[in-house]
Protein backbone atom coordinates (compact mmCIF):
# COMPACT_ATOMS: atom_id res chain seq x y z
CA UNK A 1 0.00 0.00 0.00
CA UNK A 2 1.23 3.39 -0.70
CA UNK A 3 0.86 6.40 1.41
CA UNK A 4 1.13 9.03 -1.30
CA UNK A 5 0.31 7.14 -4.45
CA UNK A 6 0.87 9.70 -6.59
CA UNK A 7 2.23 13.43 -6.20
CA UNK A 8 -1.27 15.71 -5.05
CA UNK A 9 -2.58 17.71 -8.03
CA UNK A 10 -0.24 20.84 -7.70
CA UNK A 11 -2.23 23.90 -9.25
CA UNK A 12 0.65 26.74 -9.95
CA UNK A 13 -0.85 30.08 -8.57
CA UNK A 14 -2.13 32.42 -11.77
CA UNK A 15 0.92 34.35 -13.47
CA UNK A 16 0.45 38.22 -13.00
CA UNK A 17 -0.65 39.69 -15.96
CA UNK A 18 1.95 41.40 -17.89
CA UNK A 19 1.11 45.01 -17.06
CA UNK A 20 1.53 43.88 -13.26
CA UNK A 21 4.74 41.85 -14.15
CA UNK A 22 6.57 45.15 -16.32
CA UNK A 23 6.01 47.53 -13.62
CA UNK A 24 7.21 45.23 -10.62
CA UNK A 25 9.89 44.94 -13.38
CA UNK A 26 9.95 41.14 -12.24
CA UNK A 27 9.59 38.25 -15.00
CA UNK A 28 6.41 36.55 -15.39
CA UNK A 29 5.82 34.00 -12.99
CA UNK A 30 6.07 30.59 -14.20
CA UNK A 31 4.36 27.27 -13.51
CA UNK A 32 5.32 23.86 -12.35
CA UNK A 33 4.74 21.61 -14.94
CA UNK A 34 1.31 19.41 -14.38
CA UNK A 35 1.73 16.50 -12.56
CA UNK A 36 0.71 13.33 -14.64
CA UNK A 37 -1.58 11.29 -12.79
CA UNK A 38 -3.01 7.94 -13.55
CA UNK A 39 -6.82 7.54 -12.88
CA UNK A 40 -6.84 3.74 -13.80
CA UNK A 41 -3.97 3.22 -10.83
CA UNK A 42 -6.00 5.27 -8.44
CA UNK A 43 -9.14 3.46 -9.18
CA UNK A 44 -7.07 0.15 -8.90
CA UNK A 45 -5.18 0.86 -5.47
CA UNK A 46 -9.05 1.96 -4.43
CA UNK A 47 -10.82 -1.08 -5.11
CA UNK A 48 -7.89 -3.25 -3.74
CA UNK A 49 -8.48 -1.52 -0.53
CA UNK A 50 -12.01 -1.64 -0.66
CA UNK A 51 -11.33 -5.41 -0.64
CA UNK A 52 -8.91 -5.33 2.29
CA UNK A 53 -11.03 -3.18 4.47
CA UNK A 54 -14.45 -5.19 3.98
CA UNK A 55 -12.15 -8.22 5.73
CA UNK A 56 -13.74 -10.48 2.60
CA UNK A 57 -17.23 -9.60 3.95
CA UNK A 58 -17.08 -12.34 5.83
CA UNK A 59 -17.78 -14.58 3.52
CA UNK A 60 -15.09 -17.28 4.67
CA UNK A 61 -16.93 -17.40 8.19
CA UNK A 62 -20.05 -17.73 6.40
CA UNK A 63 -18.97 -20.94 4.53
CA UNK A 64 -18.10 -22.44 7.20
CA UNK A 65 -21.47 -22.58 8.32
CA UNK A 66 -22.12 -24.82 5.06
CA UNK A 67 -18.98 -27.37 4.98
CA UNK A 68 -21.03 -29.50 2.39
CA UNK A 69 -21.02 -27.06 -0.28
CA UNK A 70 -19.33 -27.17 -3.20
CA UNK A 71 -20.17 -23.43 -3.62
CA UNK A 72 -19.47 -22.02 -0.33
CA UNK A 73 -16.35 -24.19 -0.10
CA UNK A 74 -15.16 -22.08 -3.50
CA UNK A 75 -16.10 -18.94 -1.72
CA UNK A 76 -14.04 -19.66 1.75
CA UNK A 77 -11.44 -20.42 -0.22
CA UNK A 78 -11.28 -17.32 -2.19
CA UNK A 79 -12.09 -14.93 0.15
CA UNK A 80 -9.19 -16.24 2.85
CA UNK A 81 -5.64 -17.62 2.35
CA UNK A 82 -4.22 -20.19 1.05
CA UNK A 83 -2.81 -22.54 4.09
CA UNK A 84 0.40 -22.73 1.61
CA UNK A 85 1.14 -23.28 -1.70
CA UNK A 86 -1.47 -21.89 -3.67
CA UNK A 87 -3.60 -18.84 -4.91
CA UNK A 88 -6.56 -17.34 -3.88
CA UNK A 89 -8.21 -14.50 -4.62
CA UNK A 90 -7.32 -13.13 -1.55
CA UNK A 91 -3.17 -13.76 -1.86
CA UNK A 92 -3.73 -11.04 -4.53
CA UNK A 93 -4.35 -7.84 -2.13
CA UNK A 94 -1.25 -7.30 -0.69
CA UNK A 95 1.10 -7.95 -4.13
CA UNK A 96 -1.10 -5.59 -5.65
CA UNK A 97 -0.23 -3.00 -3.15
CA UNK A 98 3.28 -3.53 -3.51
CA UNK A 99 3.32 -3.54 -7.03
CA UNK A 100 1.33 0.00 -7.35
CA UNK A 101 3.88 1.65 -5.41
CA UNK A 102 6.22 0.61 -8.06
CA UNK A 103 4.12 1.95 -10.61
CA UNK A 104 3.01 5.17 -8.35
CA UNK A 105 6.83 5.85 -8.03
CA UNK A 106 7.87 6.54 -11.49
CA UNK A 107 5.17 8.57 -11.70
CA UNK A 108 5.56 10.64 -8.68
CA UNK A 109 9.16 10.95 -8.93
CA UNK A 110 9.04 12.52 -12.23
CA UNK A 111 6.88 14.63 -11.32
CA UNK A 112 9.20 15.69 -8.18
CA UNK A 113 11.93 16.12 -10.59
CA UNK A 114 9.56 17.84 -13.18
CA UNK A 115 9.40 20.85 -10.47
CA UNK A 116 12.98 20.65 -9.42
CA UNK A 117 13.66 18.53 -6.83
CA UNK A 118 16.58 17.14 -6.22
CA UNK A 119 17.47 13.34 -5.97
CA UNK A 120 19.05 14.26 -2.37
CA UNK A 121 15.53 15.31 -1.40
CA UNK A 122 13.74 12.79 -2.68
CA UNK A 123 15.72 10.12 -1.29
CA UNK A 124 15.69 12.56 2.22
CA UNK A 125 11.72 12.00 1.38
CA UNK A 126 11.95 8.44 0.82
CA UNK A 127 13.99 7.79 3.96
CA UNK A 128 11.12 9.34 5.80
CA UNK A 129 8.60 7.49 4.26
CA UNK A 130 10.06 4.56 4.81
CA UNK A 131 10.42 4.88 8.57
CA UNK A 132 7.58 6.08 9.10
CA UNK A 133 5.41 3.10 6.86
CA UNK A 134 7.74 0.62 8.80
CA UNK A 135 6.54 1.86 12.62
CA UNK A 136 3.47 2.53 11.28
CA UNK A 137 2.29 -1.32 10.63
CA UNK A 138 3.95 -1.61 14.35
CA UNK A 139 2.31 1.00 15.74
CA UNK A 140 -1.45 -0.54 13.92
CA UNK A 141 -0.54 -4.52 14.87
CA UNK A 142 0.39 -3.04 18.87
CA UNK A 143 -3.34 -1.66 19.14
CA UNK A 144 -4.93 -3.08 22.57
CA UNK A 145 -1.64 -5.11 23.07
CA UNK A 146 -0.05 -4.59 26.72
CA UNK A 147 3.14 -4.12 24.54
CA UNK A 148 4.66 -3.57 21.16
CA UNK A 149 4.45 -5.76 18.97
CA UNK A 150 7.57 -5.48 17.02
CA UNK A 151 6.92 -7.47 13.69
CA UNK A 152 7.38 -6.53 10.81
CA UNK A 153 5.27 -8.73 7.99
CA UNK A 154 2.17 -6.75 7.16
CA UNK A 155 2.14 -5.07 4.05
CA UNK A 156 3.06 -1.42 5.29
CA UNK A 157 5.95 -2.46 7.38
CA UNK A 158 7.12 -4.51 4.47
CA UNK A 159 6.56 -1.88 1.79
CA UNK A 160 8.56 0.60 4.36
CA UNK A 161 11.71 -2.06 4.64
CA UNK A 162 11.90 -1.59 0.93
CA UNK A 163 11.58 1.21 0.26
CA UNK A 164 14.71 3.23 0.24
CA UNK A 165 15.79 0.58 -2.34
CA UNK A 166 13.49 0.77 -4.22
CA UNK A 167 13.56 4.66 -4.75
CA UNK A 168 17.85 4.46 -5.56
CA UNK A 169 16.62 2.39 -8.40
CA UNK A 170 14.16 4.92 -9.78
CA UNK A 171 15.80 6.11 -12.93
CA UNK A 172 18.60 4.02 -13.63
CA UNK A 173 16.89 2.16 -16.58
CA UNK A 174 15.24 -0.70 -17.56
CA UNK A 175 18.35 -3.02 -17.69
CA UNK A 176 19.56 -1.86 -14.45
CA UNK A 177 15.85 -2.56 -12.30
CA UNK A 178 15.20 -5.50 -14.06
CA UNK A 179 18.44 -6.93 -13.65
CA UNK A 180 18.31 -6.41 -10.00
CA UNK A 181 15.04 -7.80 -9.44
CA UNK A 182 16.68 -11.06 -11.20
CA UNK A 183 19.69 -10.64 -8.92
CA UNK A 184 17.22 -10.45 -5.66
CA UNK A 185 15.28 -12.99 -6.90
CA UNK A 186 18.44 -15.50 -7.40
CA UNK A 187 19.71 -14.64 -4.20
CA UNK A 188 16.88 -15.41 -2.40
CA UNK A 189 16.32 -18.80 -3.98
CA UNK A 190 19.82 -19.56 -3.38
CA UNK A 191 19.01 -18.65 0.32
CA UNK A 192 16.45 -21.38 0.94
CA UNK A 193 17.90 -23.68 -1.61
CA UNK A 194 21.19 -24.07 -0.19
CA UNK A 195 20.29 -23.41 3.93
CA UNK A 196 20.35 -26.96 5.47
CA UNK A 197 17.13 -29.08 6.37
CA UNK A 198 15.90 -29.09 9.77
CA UNK A 199 17.37 -33.16 11.65
CA UNK A 200 14.81 -35.79 12.53
CA UNK A 201 14.79 -34.37 15.92
CA UNK A 202 13.18 -30.65 14.52
CA UNK A 203 10.40 -29.91 17.18
CA UNK A 204 7.35 -29.28 14.41
CA UNK A 205 4.83 -28.43 17.22
CA UNK A 206 6.97 -26.04 18.81
CA UNK A 207 6.50 -24.50 15.77
CA UNK A 208 2.92 -24.20 14.79
CA UNK A 209 3.17 -26.99 12.68
CA UNK A 210 1.57 -30.29 13.59
CA UNK A 211 2.18 -33.79 12.58
CA UNK A 212 -1.38 -33.76 11.05
CA UNK A 213 -0.43 -30.41 9.09
CA UNK A 214 -1.40 -31.57 5.38
CA UNK A 215 0.72 -29.27 3.56
CA UNK A 216 4.16 -30.22 4.69
CA UNK A 217 6.48 -30.30 1.51
CA UNK A 218 8.78 -33.15 0.81
CA UNK A 219 12.21 -33.68 -0.84
CA UNK A 220 13.75 -30.34 -2.48
CA UNK A 221 10.60 -28.58 -1.57
CA UNK A 222 11.24 -29.01 1.60
CA UNK A 223 13.40 -26.02 1.78
CA UNK A 224 10.27 -23.66 1.83
CA UNK A 225 8.72 -25.42 4.50
CA UNK A 226 6.45 -23.19 7.11
CA UNK A 227 8.74 -22.00 10.00
CA UNK A 228 11.89 -24.35 8.98
CA UNK A 229 13.48 -22.16 6.65
CA UNK A 230 16.21 -19.68 6.98
CA UNK A 231 13.69 -16.47 7.19
CA UNK A 232 11.81 -17.99 10.28
CA UNK A 233 15.20 -18.42 12.14
CA UNK A 234 15.87 -14.88 11.02
CA UNK A 235 13.11 -13.98 12.86
CA UNK A 236 13.86 -16.04 16.04
CA UNK A 237 17.04 -13.58 16.14
CA UNK A 238 15.61 -10.56 15.20
CA UNK A 239 12.34 -10.64 16.86
CA UNK A 240 13.92 -11.12 20.55
CA UNK A 241 16.08 -8.41 20.50
CA UNK A 242 12.84 -6.47 21.07
CA UNK A 243 11.12 -6.67 24.08
CA UNK A 244 8.69 -9.04 24.53
CA UNK A 245 5.85 -10.42 26.84
CA UNK A 246 7.37 -13.97 26.01
CA UNK A 247 10.19 -15.23 23.36
CA UNK A 248 9.02 -15.21 20.08
CA UNK A 249 9.33 -19.17 18.45
CA UNK A 250 7.57 -18.50 15.58
CA UNK A 251 4.91 -16.59 13.49
CA UNK A 252 1.36 -18.71 13.45
CA UNK A 253 0.75 -17.90 9.68
CA UNK A 254 4.26 -18.33 8.25
CA UNK A 255 4.93 -15.02 7.43
CA UNK A 256 8.51 -13.51 7.95
CA UNK A 257 10.24 -10.34 8.26
CA UNK A 258 12.63 -10.94 5.34
CA UNK A 259 9.86 -11.45 2.85
CA UNK A 260 10.71 -7.98 2.16
CA UNK A 261 13.21 -9.22 0.07
CA UNK A 262 11.97 -11.09 -2.91
CA UNK A 263 8.47 -8.72 -2.25
CA UNK A 264 10.70 -5.83 -3.84
CA UNK A 265 11.29 -7.03 -6.56
CA UNK A 266 7.41 -6.74 -6.90
CA UNK A 267 7.87 -3.30 -6.09
CA UNK A 268 10.81 -3.32 -9.08
CA UNK A 269 8.61 -4.65 -11.50
CA UNK A 270 5.82 -2.42 -10.69
CA UNK A 271 8.59 0.58 -11.37
CA UNK A 272 9.11 -1.05 -14.50
CA UNK A 273 5.64 -1.34 -15.42
CA UNK A 274 5.16 2.47 -14.36
CA UNK A 275 7.75 3.68 -16.58
CA UNK A 276 6.29 1.89 -19.43
CA UNK A 277 3.28 3.68 -18.91
CA UNK A 278 5.08 6.73 -18.85
CA UNK A 279 6.24 6.10 -22.62
CA UNK A 280 4.97 7.99 -25.31
CA UNK A 281 4.00 4.77 -26.88
CA UNK A 282 0.12 3.95 -27.86
CA UNK A 283 -2.09 2.90 -25.35
CA UNK A 284 -2.41 -0.27 -27.26
CA UNK A 285 0.84 -1.25 -27.22
CA UNK A 286 1.35 0.15 -23.61
CA UNK A 287 -1.38 -2.84 -22.72
CA UNK A 288 -0.45 -5.41 -24.64
CA UNK A 289 3.58 -5.29 -23.46
CA UNK A 290 2.06 -4.96 -19.89
CA UNK A 291 -0.80 -7.96 -20.71
CA UNK A 292 2.03 -10.19 -22.81
CA UNK A 293 4.50 -9.87 -19.25
CA UNK A 294 1.62 -10.67 -17.40
CA UNK A 295 0.57 -13.86 -19.08
CA UNK A 296 4.62 -14.71 -18.74
CA UNK A 297 4.68 -13.78 -14.82
CA UNK A 298 1.45 -16.37 -14.72
CA UNK A 299 3.39 -18.92 -16.94
CA UNK A 300 6.84 -18.76 -15.34
CA UNK A 301 5.20 -18.39 -11.58
CA UNK A 302 3.39 -21.77 -12.28
CA UNK A 303 6.57 -23.52 -13.98
CA UNK A 304 8.38 -23.42 -10.97
CA UNK A 305 6.14 -24.69 -9.06
CA UNK A 306 5.36 -28.01 -11.72
CA UNK A 307 9.43 -28.83 -12.60
CA UNK A 308 9.63 -28.67 -8.68
CA UNK A 309 11.92 -25.52 -8.97
CA UNK A 310 10.17 -23.46 -6.42
CA UNK A 311 6.80 -24.00 -4.71
CA UNK A 312 4.49 -20.94 -5.17
CA UNK A 313 3.72 -19.45 -1.18
CA UNK A 314 2.81 -16.47 -0.79
CA UNK A 315 3.03 -16.37 2.91
CA UNK A 316 7.28 -16.36 2.43
CA UNK A 317 7.07 -14.52 -0.61
CA UNK A 318 8.94 -17.51 -2.41
CA UNK A 319 10.53 -16.19 -6.34
CA UNK A 320 7.47 -18.54 -8.00
CA UNK A 321 5.03 -16.26 -6.02
CA UNK A 322 6.69 -13.06 -7.41
CA UNK A 323 6.33 -14.26 -10.96
CA UNK A 324 3.23 -15.51 -10.43
CA UNK A 325 1.43 -12.66 -8.23
CA UNK A 326 3.51 -10.13 -10.76
CA UNK A 327 1.20 -11.50 -13.65
CA UNK A 328 -1.71 -11.09 -12.29
CA UNK A 329 -0.78 -7.54 -10.98
CA UNK A 330 0.27 -6.40 -14.56
CA UNK A 331 -3.09 -8.03 -16.29
CA UNK A 332 -5.29 -6.29 -13.49
CA UNK A 333 -2.97 -2.69 -14.34
CA UNK A 334 -2.98 -3.41 -18.19
CA UNK A 335 -7.17 -4.01 -17.78
CA UNK A 336 -7.99 -0.84 -15.54
CA UNK A 337 -5.69 1.53 -17.69
CA UNK A 338 -7.03 -0.08 -20.66
CA UNK A 339 -10.54 0.40 -19.07
CA UNK A 340 -10.58 3.96 -17.58
CA UNK A 341 -7.41 5.44 -19.25
CA UNK A 342 -7.81 4.17 -23.12
CA UNK A 343 -11.54 3.83 -23.36
CA UNK A 344 -12.39 6.75 -21.15
CA UNK A 345 -14.96 4.40 -19.49
CA UNK A 346 -14.63 6.60 -15.71
CA UNK A 347 -18.03 6.13 -13.58
CA UNK A 348 -18.01 3.04 -12.52
CA UNK A 349 -14.60 3.82 -10.72
CA UNK A 350 -15.45 6.46 -8.84
CA UNK A 351 -15.88 4.10 -5.34
CA UNK A 352 -12.00 2.99 -6.15
CA UNK A 353 -11.00 6.83 -7.02
CA UNK A 354 -12.45 7.92 -3.92
CA UNK A 355 -10.62 5.28 -1.65
CA UNK A 356 -7.52 5.28 -3.98
CA UNK A 357 -6.53 8.67 -3.06
CA UNK A 358 -6.96 8.19 0.44
CA UNK A 359 -5.71 5.14 0.62
CA UNK A 360 -3.59 5.38 4.17
CA UNK A 361 -6.47 6.88 5.96
CA UNK A 362 -8.71 3.94 4.60
CA UNK A 363 -6.19 1.76 5.89
CA UNK A 364 -5.93 3.16 9.15
CA UNK A 365 -9.44 2.75 9.95
CA UNK A 366 -9.56 -0.22 8.61
CA UNK A 367 -7.43 -1.27 11.73
CA UNK A 368 -8.95 0.94 13.94
CA UNK A 369 -12.74 1.36 13.24
CA UNK A 370 -14.45 -1.70 12.60
CA UNK A 371 -14.58 -3.39 16.30
CA UNK A 372 -15.40 0.11 17.95
CA UNK A 373 -18.09 0.53 14.88
CA UNK A 374 -19.32 -2.99 16.12
CA UNK A 375 -19.57 -3.14 19.16
CA UNK A 376 -21.45 0.66 19.58
CA UNK A 377 -24.14 -1.18 17.08
CA UNK A 378 -24.46 -4.02 19.87
CA UNK A 379 -24.20 -1.03 22.71
CA UNK A 380 -27.70 0.68 21.54
CA UNK A 381 -29.22 -1.91 19.12
CA UNK A 382 -28.49 -5.00 21.12
CA UNK A 383 -25.93 -7.69 21.17
CA UNK A 384 -28.13 -9.37 18.69
CA UNK A 385 -28.45 -6.76 16.19
CA UNK A 386 -26.58 -8.19 13.40
CA UNK A 387 -28.48 -11.33 13.53
CA UNK A 388 -30.91 -10.18 12.20
CA UNK A 389 -30.72 -11.62 8.78
CA UNK A 390 -30.07 -14.94 10.39
CA UNK A 391 -27.12 -15.90 12.67
CA UNK A 392 -25.21 -17.73 9.71
CA UNK A 393 -25.28 -13.93 7.60
CA UNK A 394 -24.30 -12.16 11.17
CA UNK A 395 -20.31 -11.97 10.66
CA UNK A 396 -21.59 -10.64 6.61
CA UNK A 397 -23.73 -7.85 7.82
CA UNK A 398 -21.74 -6.34 10.29
CA UNK A 399 -18.37 -6.36 8.09
CA UNK A 400 -20.72 -4.84 5.62
CA UNK A 401 -22.34 -2.37 7.42
CA UNK A 402 -18.30 -1.57 8.95
CA UNK A 403 -17.12 -0.97 5.08
CA UNK A 404 -20.09 1.02 4.12
CA UNK A 405 -19.05 3.75 7.18
CA UNK A 406 -15.78 3.56 6.30
CA UNK A 407 -16.35 4.74 2.30
CA UNK A 408 -18.55 7.13 3.41
CA UNK A 409 -16.21 8.87 5.70
CA UNK A 410 -13.92 8.62 2.41
CA UNK A 411 -16.51 9.84 0.52
CA UNK A 412 -16.46 13.23 2.26
CA UNK A 413 -12.65 13.96 2.47
CA UNK A 414 -12.83 13.18 -0.80
CA UNK A 415 -15.27 15.76 -1.39
CA UNK A 416 -13.94 18.32 1.32
CA UNK A 417 -10.29 17.61 -0.51
CA UNK A 418 -8.80 16.09 2.23
CA UNK A 419 -6.14 13.86 1.72
CA UNK A 420 -3.98 12.13 4.61
CA UNK A 421 -0.10 11.64 2.35
CA UNK A 422 3.25 11.48 4.27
Amino acid sequence: MEIDPLEDFVAGEPASDAAASIASEKPPAVSPPAPVRLLSLDAYRGFTMLAMASGGLGLAAVAGQFPESGFWSSVGYHFSHAEWIGCAFWDLIQPSFMFMVGVSMAFSCANRAARGQSRRRMLAHAVFRAVFLTLLGVFLRSNGRPLTNWTFEDVVSQIGLGYVFLFLLWGRGFKVQLSAAGGILLGYWLLFALWPLPGADYDWAKVGVGSSWPHKLEGFAAHWNKNANPAHYFDVWLLNLFPRSEPFTANGGGYETLSFVPSLATMIFGLLAGEVLRLSWSAERKVGLLAGAGAAGLLLGELCGAIGLCPVVKRIWTPGWTFFSTGWTLLLLAGFYLVIDRWGLRRWAWPGVVVGMNSIAMYIMTWLFPGWIRQTVKTHLGADAFEIVGKPYSEFLQRTFSLVLLFLICVWMHRRKIFLRV
